[in-house]
């Protein structure tokens, strides 16, 4: 009786099964030959990866496999080689003057590298992640360093840092000449309007008997550090003041705020932090970045 009731499809010639939805009946068609190639396939394949590869847990063990392939050792034996590959160059950079590796493309080339991660980790929490800094934190990239912008005394200033607990800190401290009552209100003003002329010699609003009074209170006040001419002292950790860069702001509002108040920077110490080999590796990371500084 049931085979009598089944109902063939005109167009396929296909049985239907039955079911109908809306009109549209289901017709019973075979599964698709391909269907059953791909399945066969893959169970010939599991298959295949079970014997070779090692594949089912056996309590405490499991199964090696034929070709006896352990990611394990795999991994073990990449980092051995990177481990290597890397004292190589680490060894390199240890023994060779700043001068030579410079010179060495190729050592450069990981300085960039390893210098960019360990900058990233380290130091852009407050010089940016670029190095250009920002109020208050020095652009690495182009400024002249406070304690000179040689690869020795930068890799120095990095070991000891800066008014930091390191008993070889370099020490940096501009006093408040206003808030310590060392100079009068008026006469602040006069010095930061001299110390701003000096980097901005195109300044036409500027009261030259105000400028030449300023000029007369630095001399009494400001030379023992910046110098005669300003342009500071890399033992002091005085800044240039006749330049463009301005680590706290060159306007003669910031200017006036900094003679008044003072200023007194930080930069930890990395001795403990980083190893010899990253800090010598940071040094010619921001030397590499001042060069390529326009």
């Amino acid at each position: 009786m049931a085979v009598e009731q089944q109902e063939r499809d005109s167009h396929t010639g296909y049985l239907t099964t039955g079911h109908e939805w809306n009109g549209i009946k289901e017709l019973n068609t075979p599964v698709p030959r391909a269907v059953y190639f791909f399945l066969t396939l893959a169970v010939l394949y599991a298959v295949g990866y079970w014997i070779l590869m090692p594949a089912w847990p056996l309590g405490a063990t499991y199964t090696k496999g034929l070709l006896g392939i352990d990611q394990r050792n795999v991994v073990a034996e990449s980092l051995k080689a990177a481990a290597a590959d890397r004292s190589v160059w680490t060894r390199k950079i240890e023994t060779e003057s700043f001068a030579a590796i410079q010179s060495d493309p190729k050592l450069m080339q990981i300085v960039r590298s390893t210098g960019n991660t360990l900058f990233g980790d380290n130091c852009a929490a407050c010089h940016g992640r670029d190095a250009m800094g920002g109020p208050g934190f020095p652009n690495l990239t182009a400024s002249p360093m406070l304690f000179g912008d040689q690869a020795e005394q930068i890799f120095n200033t990095i070991r000891v840092g800066i008014n930091s607990p390191h008993a070889d800190t370099r020490v940096s401290q501009m006093p408040a000449f206003g808030r310590d009552k060392m100079l009068p209100r008026a006469d602040v003003l006069k010095a930061a309007t001299f110390v701003y002329s000096l980097s901005h010699k195109e300044a036409k609003n500027l009261d030259p008997a105000t400028v030449e009074a300023g000029k007369k209170i630095f001399a009494a006040n400001c030379v023992s550090c910046h110098g005669d001419d300003a342009k500071g002292n890399p033992e002091l950790g005085a800044p240039n003041l006749t330049d463009a860069f301005w680590i706290y702001g060159g306007d003669l509002d910031s200017i006036d705020t900094t003679i008044w108040g003072g200023r007194q920077g930080h930069m930890p110490t990395w001795e403990g932090r980083l190893s010899e080999l990253d800090r010598k590796i940071l040094t010619l990371y921001l030397l590499d970045k001042r060069r390529a500084s326009p």
